[in-house]
């Protein structure tokens, strides 16, 4: 989270006219995903200064003047922990940004997707606190978290906002059983699988995910993709077909057990 009162986010608008001011501030503006953005299709920007020089930082006035302006909302809040971070006002007031590519989860999403929106990023896209990110990701998690196997666990684990998901990084991700020991063969084939459901999405530039997932209007195009995907993914997990998302959670709650076998074990033995 900024903790910056708005002076590093920027809309459209406001990001043309930072650069039409000082052209070379473009190289401090990242995209900034929120969930609702992320979802929905709108764009925010943010100015992200982690790493810039000081002596650089001075060189812009319109972005040294935001910086004083974070330093002084920050020194004159009530809470002890925002005055601390006035000593940081180049900075986010809260930074977990990835260094590699990662999969961005919106924290909430609709029961009535079929699947939660996923996305795959680089790390110059900051993602917000209204999204967790699984750093150090390739295809293959992708593929793998976009699947029925994984909505399945998401169904029975996670939380709810009314009648939402609400996802979390430790009831829902943090347990979910993947695949034991998949082959090559089959790990390239989920990687291919995910990233046709990624050009799929891509035939749709002017749709958002929201559109693209309402299950109303989701196009045929992405609906097979998503169920090649899961095909492979099930294969991954073991060759006999899955009949049922019954059928899926009982193979799943028992492959959890038995990675948390040991676990409970050696819980027992200390306790004794």
């Amino acid at each position: 989270m900024p903790n910056d009162g708005g002076y590093f986010l920027l809309d459209d608008e406001e990001k043309q006219t930072l650069i039409n001011e000082e052209p070379q501030s473009i190289k401090f503006i990242r995209p900034l995903l929120s969930a609702h953005e992320f979802l929905n299709g709108h764009k925010r920007w943010c100015i992200w200064l982690k790493g810039i020089p000081p002596n650089e930082i001075r060189n812009y006035k319109t972005i040294s003047e935001r910086v004083n302006s974070v330093k002084t909302l920050r020194e004159n809040s009530n809470r002890e922990a925002t005055k601390r971070l006035s000593k940081f006002p180049t900075l986010f007031g809260e930074i977990r940004q990835p260094n590699t590519e990662y999969i961005l989860v919106p924290r909430h999403s609709s029961e009535n997707r079929a699947y939660i929106p996923m996305g795959f990023f680089s790390p110059d896209f900051i993602a917000s606190d209204s999204c967790l990110f699984i750093a150090n990701a390739k295809m293959y998690h992708f593929g793998i978290m976009t699947s029925l196997m994984h909505m399945a666990w998401v169904k029975t684990t996670c939380g709810r906002i009314k009648s939402d998901f609400r996802y979390s990084n430790e009831m829902v991700y943090n347990n979910f059983p993947w695949p034991e020991n998949p082959n090559e063969k089959q790990v390239q084939t989920v990687e291919t699988a995910a990233q046709n459901v990624l050009d799929a999405r891509a035939q749709f530039p002017d749709a958002s995910l929201a559109d693209l997932y309402d299950p109303n209007t989701m196009p045929p195009v992405l609906v097979k993709a998503h169920q090649a995907l899961d095909k492979a993914v099930d294969l991954a997990y073991r060759p006999q077909p899955f009949t049922s998302e019954a059928n899926r959670m009982v193979f799943l709650f028992e492959l959890y057990e038995k990675y948390t076998a040991d676990l409970f074990t050696k819980e027992k033995v200390k306790k004794k």
